[in-house]
């Protein structure tokens, strides 16, 4: 392919992956900036997110069935039109709340497909050697430069236009996609007559208990475990579904999902790595994020921080696309495990004074471990499925995706609720320390106070206001505390995740005969 037409669709994988990504992401990162245009809480504005999570994290599984049936091209125009239609509904019926979770559950259904269709356009114009190593690498790059890129644009995007501003340029993205994909074709495969009834049964009990499972951890940690009995009703039917799901599965000749590859030694401990290497990347979507909105900092402060973390990104995927190669995955799982247990050990010294540009340093490394760590890990899987066929792909699939979708969000609810009872565990430590007879607190609040000695004339009111100020100031340095604790928490976990690794290198070279130094690789 001449090299112009080349670049044209490697632009075209950036524009339909920046499409979904910040499609995705608009309402994470402007929850608090959006609640009011919307007239709700924080609390009812979350279930945007969850309503969009809900049915996209589990419609990639049927979308490669329905794609190698019905053909990738018209997989490809009919999945960008109707997500060209869906995003100007934002602009059209999106009022209120209940039309903005709607609008944002159909938002969920037509970008999955979006993902696939850049993965496929950014390795259609590369030798077929190359598509799983420089291919792979620049593709899964761009699915993870959806955050830094949304928090860059999303201030100026709300300065211009509030939600419906946000939405616009959502619109303008797809729309600009839209013509990349009726302008350059991918290549056809043969279609294959894959689906049968007990797919459609299959999927729609995964599909059940996959949306439960992200409703669920995406309110649980703002409506609470314990305070919400719905939340305990979710998971239930979470578990009853899937359970059904893997049922018929088992007995079927030809499934969906092959329950037995999936509960192989070798395919559970694959999937227990990368799921708490998802994990433990939550440090830089949960922690550096939320600690500075806790801090009181907005979007725009936040933005130089949010561009070292994208060009740090990008050169984790242009290392991987330099340097990947079959044998490799475990040293970039290392090296990725590594530069997070450090970054993270870095945050963890933060307090109330630290601002965006003291942790530069650090969130570039955490940055650049997961730009190292995602191509690895679906190289490494999808060349074992390729081997042993399509069947395994799509298994393979469901797993990469369970573990970077809900694996995401699992993270986030873990480390928001830890860094929720870590707060009150924090706060009631320096309560205990406030005593009006000890000269030092009756002096601080005294000072405290002392801002409405010109509007409050009575002395009681003016020292309660202090006792206030004192308390916010208790509260501000207990969640400091927590968020510390909480980036403790991650270095070490990837500190042993990052021992783990070692060992099981350590113990293959010792079961690999010197005279075959290549079946380590193998």
């Amino acid at each position: 392919m001449p090299w112009p037409r080349a670049l044209a669709y490697m632009l075209a994988s950036v524009a339909l992956a920046m499409t979904q990504q910040i499609g995705a992401n608009l309402v994470n990162t402007n929850v608090y900036q959006i609640q009011g245009e919307l007239g709700a809480t924080v609390a009812e504005t979350n279930w945007l997110i969850a309503a969009y999570m809900a049915p996209n994290v589990s419609l990639s599984i049927a979308l490669i069935k329905i794609r190698m049936q019905y053909g990738l091209r018209n997989f490809a125009e009919i999945s960008i039109a109707g997500f060209v239609v869906v995003t100007l509904l934002n602009l059209f019926l999106v009022h209120d709340l209940s039309s903005a979770v709607a609008v944002r559950f159909m938002s969920g259904i037509a970008a999955a497909p979006m993902s696939s269709l850049a993965f496929f356009y950014m390795i259609e114009p590369l030798q077929p050697p190359q598509k799983l190593t420089v291919g792979l690498s620049l593709a899964l790059t761009n699915t993870t430069l959806g955050i830094p890129v949304t928090r860059l644009v999303s201030p100026w995007l709300l300065e211009t236009g509030g939600f419906h501003g946000l939405t616009l340029f959502e619109a303008g993205l797809a729309m600009i996609a839209f013509g990349f994909v009726y302008g350059l074709p991918l290549t056809v495969p043969p279609r294959i007559k894959w689906i049968g009834p007990l797919d459609i049964v299959s999927y729609l009990l995964i599909a059940t208990g996959f949306g439960c499972i992200a409703v669920g951890l995406s309110l649980g940690r703002i409506y609470w475990w314990f305070e919400a009995p719905w939340l305990g009703v979710l998971f239930a039917v979470a578990l009853v579904a899937l359970v059904l799901a893997a049922i018929i599965e088992w007995h079927r000749k030809s499934p969906l999902i092959d329950i037995r590859w999936l509960t192989s030694p070798t395919t559970l401990y694959f999937a227990g790595a990368i799921l708490l290497l998802r994990i433990v990347l939550a440090e830089q979507t949960v922690g550096a994020s939320n600690f500075f909105q806790a801090l009181g900092l907005q979007n725009e402060q936040t933005q130089p921080l949010y561009a070292v973390i994208l060009a740090a990104i990008v050169a984790g995927g242009l290392t991987c696309a330099a340097l990947l190669r079959p044998g490799r995955e475990n040293a970039f799982y290392g090296a990725s495990l590594a530069c997070v247990a450090l970054g993270a050990y870095l945050d963890s010294s933060a307090t109330s004074l630290t601002r965006p540009h003291d942790i530069w340093l650090s969130q570039s490394l955490v940055a650049y471990g997961s730009g190292l760590f995602l191509p690895a890990a679906m190289a490494q899987g999808m060349r074992s499925a390729i081997a042993r066929g399509p069947l395994y792909i799509l298994s393979f699939i469901t797993v990469f995706l369970f573990t970077q979708s809900i694996g995401g969000l699992l993270g986030s609810a873990i480390f928001g609720t830890f860094i929720t009872l870590r707060t009150s565990f924090h706060y009631n430590l320096l309560a205990e320390h406030f005593s009006l007879a000890d000269p030092l607190v009756a002096q601080r609040v005294a000072q405290l106070g002392g801002a409405y000695g010109k509007v409050l004339t009575d002395a009681a009111l003016t020292r309660a206001e202090g006792v206030a100020l004192l308390a916010q100031q208790a509260t501000r340095e207990a969640t400091v505390l927590a968020y510390n604790d909480a980036f403790l928490l991650i270095s070490t976990i990837a500190g042993l995740a990052l021992a783990g690794v070692l060992v099981h290198v350590i113990a293959l070279r010792l079961k690999t005969p010197r005279s075959e130094p290549k079946a380590l690789a193998a």
